[in-house]
């Protein structure tokens, strides 16, 4: 199933999709987390969404599939984008965070103040996000932790990230609203390899990533085996693992989005994922 939130009467509940336009609201089975870390609520909603009544989708607000418990994020995780940045490949995943006040929601417009950052980029990203707690998980089982998958823009302000003196990038990564995800969460059952996605970044029409998971250094696996070495991975617990090669800082000349752009994440298989920029 593709799981969205959306509010209705100033209450968020969850839904079904049935197709683009149309959704059955399968709220009596819980919200999506417990959808995806849940299988006997799974299989309620599966059976709500085959009898219950279809609705357009026309007037309702989409929200976050869900709030994620941690947001960890991959760097340098494509071939083509290492070679766009002349990076070399890492020995190991990359990885950094963001915080929760950078989650924004499908259809939000994402904002900033011009005197904080004047080089902000888009970056197009498969979430992962995790349905059953884990530790020390080997590759081999890894899959079986995700609950589904979702898309991320790992929006970045490239001055902050490559200025920090101690190197690090969260400040230019995590700035309010740099986080969109959505607009579903695909269950995991539904995407039988993650590896074999195409994934693509559009910004005002034009198309400026086009890749394939495929081209990922370290795979969904191999990312949560890691993962999970150090920390227990638990159910909300979202991966953004990196992004292709197309980034606005790698172009000549670069590009930055600016105000009155429209930005789109599009994975095969989950659907598009649409924002709106505002520099104040």
């Amino acid at each position: 199933m593709k799981l969205i939130s959306f509010e209705s009467n100033g209450a968020i509940r969850t839904g079904a999709m049935l197709r683009d336009d149309a959704y059955v609201d399968v709220s009596a089975a819980g919200d999506v987390l417990k959808l995806i870390s849940d299988p006997a609520a799974y299989a309620q909603a599966e059976q709500i969404a085959v009898t219950g009544q279809a609705q357009s989708l026309d007037g309702v607000t989409l929200r976050a599939p869900l709030t994620p418990r941690n947001l960890i994020c991959i760097g340098l995780n494509y071939m083509d984008h290492c070679r766009e940045t002349g990076s070399p490949a890492p020995a190991r995943p990359v990885i950094f965070a963001k915080f929760s006040n950078a989650l924004a929601n499908p259809g939000d417009t994402i904002t900033w103040h011009a005197d904080v950052t004047a080089t902000v980029d888009y970056e197009a990203e498969l979430g992962v996000v995790i349905g059953k707690p884990c530790y020390r998980v080997s590759k081999e089982e890894a899959l079986s932790y995700v609950g589904g998958y979702t898309c991320v823009n790992d929006v970045s302000a490239r001055d902050i990230q490559n200025s920090d003196s101690g190197k690090q990038w969260t400040l230019g990564k995590t700035p309010d609203g740099f986080c969109p995800i959505g607009p579903v969460l695909v269950a995991a059952k539904d995407i039988a390899d993650p590896q074999a996605l195409a994934i693509r970044c559009i910004l005002n029409g034009q198309v400026v990533q086009n890749s394939n998971t495929s081209e990922m250094i370290f795979n969904v696996a191999h990312l949560i085996s890691h993962i999970s070495r150090f920390m227990t991975l638990q159910p909300g617990d979202l991966i953004s693992t990196g992004t292709p090669f197309g980034v606005g800082m790698s172009r000549k000349p670069q590009l930055w989005m600016k105000d009155g752009d429209e930005v789109v994440v599009e994975i095969e298989k989950i659907g598009s994922l649409h924002n709106h920029i505002r520099v104040l």
